[in-house]
């Protein structure tokens, strides 16, 4: 029985010898099993800067929900500020614009994807007591993506856009203004086409449009007409204008 055992143990040694001498004849290979497929984990995984980097793409559509008071054009101002050529600029800064928030002025911020992300988050917060009247983007992948279109826009790898403006110089005859007649609570405008329009004096608003989208000079032009009740605007190309075809008769 003493024979017996010693046999089996030396039999046991032998197989774990094989065995461990056929694991390591096997290892180079399995470690470079493992090195390939890592490989390609590491290729298909986003390492951290793509996943912080935007889609300018999807960013020009998050934009639309900017572009009723913002243009991204040069020199294109609105109720805020063109948009255009917007990274590395101090805020405030923009030539032309002359409706600056005093805190804005003082901020001292000037714009990049950091101070960019931090202000559409939450304008109110990043600069207390500033003008722009806007709660902010709550979702960080929109905030990228604008980020991404508006840096995409200042170097110049997409086009700026802007809101679609009526071009008022081309207006007809039916929509400019021949004259303006004022009586007791109520205008009386008359086109060239002879259309004599009565609109409630806090009904009708009175615009200037100095830019190329605007009327020609002493030509200025009924709009909004027929949308609502009597609610319409004329449109001037100066503020000096509206003085001068505004009479009081009655």
């Amino acid at each position: 029985m003493k024979a017996e055992s010693q046999r089996i143990s030396r039999n046991d040694a032998k197989r774990r010898k094989m065995y461990t001498a056929a694991v390591l004849q096997r290892a180079p290979r399995r470690l470079a099993t493992l090195v390939i497929v890592a490989g390609v984990l590491a290729a298909a995984i986003p390492s951290n800067a793509a996943e912080t980097a935007g889609d300018a793409k999807r960013g020009a559509k998050v934009f639309q929900a900017c572009i009723a008071c913002h243009s991204a054009e040069p020199d294109r101002h609105m109720t805020g500020p063109s948009l255009a050529q917007l990274f590395g600029r101090k805020a405030g800064a923009v030539k032309g614009f002359l409706r600056y928030s005093d805190a804005l002025l003082k901020s001292e911020v000037v714009w990049n994807e950091r101070t960019l992300d931090d202000w559409l988050a939450s304008p109110g917060k990043m600069i207390p007591g500033n003008d722009m009247a806007f709660a902010g983007i709550p979702d960080q992948n929109a905030r990228r993506d604008l980020i991404a279109y508006l840096k995409a826009v200042s170097d110049g790898s997409e086009a700026p856009r802007g809101p679609r403006m009526p071009r008022l110089k081309s207006a007809q005859a039916d929509d400019v203004i021949k004259a303006i007649r004022y009586c007791g609570d109520t205008y009386f405008v008359t086109t060239e086409a002879g259309k004599i329009h009565k609109i409630w004096e806090f009904n009708l608003r009175l615009k200037t449009d100095s830019t190329e989208f605007g009327p020609h000079p002493g030509r200025p032009v009924l709009v909004g007409v027929g949308m609502s009740s009597d609610r319409a605007a004329i449109v001037f190309s100066a503020p000096g204008e509206i003085a001068k075809l505004i009479k009081t008769a009655c």
